[in-house]
């Protein structure tokens, strides 16, 4: 069946951690300290993470994404009783610079030879995007790097995307925003922006307000909704 394209599009806004970039990257890089537990410590400090930027949120208590990353990290040692500071330093030090997934580079290259203006809006710090977006060299392939530390407060707060909005000068209505978070992508949808649901990991649909206008299983089919075949 043909897909339908999204249409009016002047903007593809992109998710960060987990759309663009592996956040299972540090631990898998560390598998030769932490063996087998490297999946079960990638996915509680990932789980942590969120939740603690959440936690923040509704308490009024932010802290950059930085800090709320490495409180994450250690809860999962302490959880998985893993006692090294050489690892935990490792592994912070290996999350600013994640790998990208494979198909991301060419994906935006394909958007910016369109013309297409290309963003990240992301709970990250600048700090951590800035080292993120280097290592995988997409500079050139990125207008805009967008952190919520302008704002604030973290995903999936209205303010976070009105930022891309006002920063892009583009109508939510004509920005495809891209996530591998379903709760993510329920809220670009719910405050008015066109969403492509990167469901990287197989996950049921949330049920939340908003809905995605397309799910894809990874960032190469996204040229082909916006109607770049």
């Amino acid at each position: 069946m043909a897909v339908t394209p999204l249409p009016g599009i002047r903007a593809c806004v992109f998710d960060a951690y987990g759309t663009l970039f592996d956040v299972a990257a540090a631990a898998t890089r560390c598998a030769d300290v932490l063996g087998p537990r490297s999946a079960a410590l990638a996915q509680l400090w990932r789980d942590k993470q969120l939740q603690y930027s959440w936690l923040r949120g509704l308490q009024g208590r932010h802290a950059d994404f930085w800090q709320v990353t490495g409180d994450a990290l250690d809860y999962a040692l302490e959880t998985l009783a893993i006692d090294d500071r050489a690892l935990r330093e490792r592994l912070m030090a290996l999350y600013l610079t994640l790998d990208a997934f494979p198909e991301v580079p060419a994906v935006l290259a394909r958007l910016k030879a369109a013309g297409m203006t290309t963003a990240i809006l992301s709970n990250g710090s600048p700090r951590m995007l800035e080292a993120a977006v280097a290592a995988a060299r997409l500079d050139g392939l990125l207008d805009h790097v967008l952190s919520v530390e302008l704002v604030g407060v973290f995903k999936p707060h209205p303010k976070v995307y009105q930022l891309a909005v006002d920063r892009l000068a583009v109508p939510a209505s004509a920005i495809a925003f891209q996530s591998s978070n379903g709760w993510d992508a329920h809220a670009a949808s719910a405050f008015g922006m066109r969403v492509v649901w990167c469901n990287r990991y197989g996950q049921r649909a949330e049920r939340l307000p908003g809905a995605p206008d397309h799910m894809v299983g990874n960032l190469a089919e996204l040229p082909a909704l916006l109607g770049f075949a």
